[in-house]
């Protein structure tokens, strides 16, 4: 079987194991991984999370020789496959029709997955001559947002901390060497209670909330400033509150994301909402202050191309042949958990691909092997003499 063939297996096995994040069980899939690794002879071991449960396979490949130590990331968890009527497949063949593999995690990212255990045999095999370390991380924890194989591994003491992360997501044309980073939190608006129809005419809590809401989305946010080449964003994600008809609500729960700038930081996100809520609270002062949760925040980052392990493998592609550019990315991931540890990481660079998290998700194979080529080449970069 060739090394491509060998590739395109795995990935076709990884697809028939369902592994939708927070429904499947992720032991079958798992153990494909396990299974195709110890067959090779890799080192590798299984990541737990703070509760004791699997979140991740570890591959080690330690070089003969001193060096920084550089990881390849992809995710074998999934999205869910949502209507399975809409599909014109079923989202588990991981079968190849027309060049395109087909099956829910064909791009995101089982392929990826696969292809990075092979380079892992590859690089095995001359480890002597290698300075430093590859490790690639397969984390069966990123589609629930928890990203649970990868604190997992910055947090064990046993695993060698990585000069820089590769991260497998598709797509041919560009290098994403950055991101908007987050800031998200719950805000708890309050109110009396009483009966929808009493004279009294003080707003509920959904009323108040809807207020809130016009406040937030009204407020001025920045432009693009610098070299960074994203404005800040909010968006009101969720509205909790009220139940039935006949009562005026006292609570009503609202959920912010503002993506984060260089320029507009986390502070400045917090701030934003706490001048919105003490607005409202004064407009009309509620029976308990309006209290506000933050929930997460992670730093916008953006590498540049002159930075690793951006420009080695922005260079290794276009010595295969391919049209890149680097990017910052709109939405956030995993590489901005890596900022916040100073961790520099690409996310993003792979085959083409359609319906990514959506209906008939498929990878284009005829873009493989330039990937691998271009992987490997900026591996080998990365792993030779300073």
């Amino acid at each position: 079987m060739t090394a491509h063939a060998d590739v395109i297996d795995l990935a076709q096995r990884l697809i028939r194991r369902p592994s939708r994040a927070g429904i499947d069980d992720y032991r079958p899939v798992l153990g494909v991984l396990e299974d195709w690794v110890a067959r090779r002879g890799l080192p590798y071991r299984r990541l737990h999370g703070d509760r004791g449960a699997t979140v991740g396979l570890l591959i080690e490949v330690a070089g003969g020789r001193p060096g920084p130590w550089w990881a390849l990331d992809a995710c074998v968890d999934t999205a869910p496959y949502g209507d399975e009527a809409a599909w014109s497949f079923p989202p588990d063949c991981g079968d190849v029709v027309d060049g395109w593999l087909r099956g829910r995690g064909a791009a995101d990212s089982k392929l990826a997955a696969a292809l990075f255990c092979a380079i892992a045999a590859e690089l095995h095999g001359r480890a002597p001559d290698l300075h430093g370390g590859l490790a690639v991380l397969l984390d069966v924890d990123e589609h629930t947002g928890g990203f649970g194989g990868a604190r997992a591994y910055l947090a064990d003491p046993a695993a060698v901390r990585p000069s820089g992360v590769m991260i497998g997501y598709p797509g041919l044309d560009e290098v994403v060497v950055g991101g908007r980073g987050l800031w998200r939190a719950t805000i708890a608006v309050h109110a009396a209670s009483g009966h929808s129809g009493s004279r009294r005419t003080t707003p509920g809590a959904v009323s108040r909330a809807a207020r809130l809401v016009r406040l937030l989305e009204e407020a001025e946010l920045p432009g693009a400033e610098g070299e960074f080449p994203l404005p800040p964003k909010l968006t009101v994600t969720s509205c909790h509150g009220g139940q039935g008809f006949s009562v005026v609500p006292d609570l009503c729960e609202l959920g912010v994301d503002i993506r984060t700038t260089p320029g507009f930081d986390a502070r400045a996100a917090e701030r934003l909402v706490r001048e919105a809520v003490g607005e409202l609270d004064a407009e009309v002062p509620p029976p308990r202050p309006t209290s506000i949760n933050a929930v997460a925040s992670w730093p916008p980052y953006r590498l540049t191309e002159g930075q690793q392990p951006a420009a080695a493998l922005l260079d290794a592609a276009v010595r295969e042949g391919l049209t890149v550019r680097p990017r910052t990315a709109g939405p956030s991931n995993i590489g901005n958990l890596l900022a916040g540890e100073g961790i520099p990481a690409t996310a993003g660079f792979g085959v083409r691909y359609a319906g990514l998290h959506g209906v008939d998700e498929r990878a284009c194979l005829e873009d493989l092997p330039a990937v691998h080529a271009a992987y490997r080449r900026a591996l080998l970069a990365l792993l030779g003499p300073s």
